[in-house]
């Protein structure tokens, strides 16, 4: 007979933080993106401060846009922060197994999304000096919302430059994404 573990507890403590600025807020969001559902609070925050903690270096999580965003402060003061972040309902808490994992809620994940498609986005626009499109390999699995979005955002570019890197994309991606994709090669390609 097998005893129920029990789960890990925690106390959320956003200590005397009263808000906190856009720009902090999607930086948390960004850093939080590398472990969701893989990751807690503790890891979220040694994210932040940029830490070499062997876990974190062995999972490339170094390599976030936010890692070490909040360098200059304390753990404690940075899990203040992740933690009004969590109470203002940006994230929350769900528990995978017995540990509780951090998830993002609706109004992180739209804050998160931009962000992340603005990433991809600057990231395919560097692409566009070279001839090697292999980095669309990337797109095909990644949330389908996003990538509908990020596509958007290379319409409004109304930059043709883009219609070899989309037509390379469109070979590997699924149909719904193809569809999309053709639309911006036809509009970028009048």
């Amino acid at each position: 007979m097998s005893r129920k573990k029990e789960r890990v507890k925690y106390k959320l403590d956003s200590g005397d933080i009263i808000g906190l600025q856009d720009e902090e807020i999607v930086a948390v969001l960004r850093a939080a993106d590398e472990l969701i559902t893989t990751g807690g609070r503790t890891l979220l925050t040694k994210i932040l401060k940029g830490s070499k903690d062997k876990r974190l270096l062995e999972h490339g999580l170094d390599k976030c846009p936010a890692y070490g965003f909040y360098r200059s402060f304390t753990l404690p003061e940075i899990a203040n922060r992740v933690d009004w972040v969590i109470e203002n309902g940006f994230l929350e808490i769900n528990y995978f197994d017995r540990l509780p994992m951090i998830v993002f809620t609706t109004k992180g994940w739209e804050i998160e999304r931009e962000t992340y498609t603005d990433e991809l986005l600057q990231k395919l626009t560097d692409l566009l000096e070279g001839e090697d499109f292999s980095y669309v390999w990337e797109m095909k699995d990644k949330n389908r919302g996003m990538i509908l979005l990020l596509i958007r955002k290379i319409k409004e570019t109304k930059n043709p430059d883009f219609v070899p890197l989309l037509k390379a994309w469109q070979e590997i991606d699924y149909k719904k994404v193809r569809v999309a994709l053709q639309e911006v090669v036809d509009l970028l390609s009048d």
